[in-house]
């Protein structure tokens, strides 16, 4: 065993530093849209495929995308937010920390919505303050 690993430690340090390094290395995407559906579960998009139309929705998105099957996060409690975290960093609420859709903030005194953003506004409703959303609770 010790003259392999020492025969192997040679030919390691003798090979050429201006190797070829491989072509067919996948570009990273410029974008990743994530769709979440409350309370759709992951056997259904299988279940009812011969309801969704042939060449859009769900089937292109299926075919032409990712989705992920079989999924199965054990958390409690399942509410939005949490569940979007679970989701989007494949961890449970006791380690990411969002453990609900609103919470107490110190600083401002006064309990929070998850996505709650005084600072923007909506674009295109009738009421500006419906689309005051975004992620920036995230770090709190």
């Amino acid at each position: 065993m010790l003259c392999f690993f020492l025969s192997s430690s040679f030919v390691v340090i003798a090979q050429n530093k201006t190797a070829v390094k491989p072509t067919n290395v996948t570009k990273k995407p410029k974008l990743v849209v994530g769709i979440v559906i409350d309370q759709m579960r992951w056997d259904y998009l299988f279940r009812f495929k011969n309801i969704f139309k042939a060449n859009g929705g769900f089937n292109r998105l299926m075919n032409e995308g990712y989705n992920c099957n079989n999924t199965f996060i054990p958390y409690t409690p399942t509410v939005t937010a949490a569940g979007h975290t679970c989701v989007y960093t494949g961890s449970v609420p006791g380690i990411h920390g969002i453990t609900g859709n609103a919470w107490y903030d110190k600083d401002l005194k006064r309990i929070v919505y998850c996505s709650e953003d005084k600072s923007v506004a909506g674009v295109g409703g009738k009421d500006e303050v419906i689309g005051q959303m975004s992620p920036k609770n995230h770090h709190r």
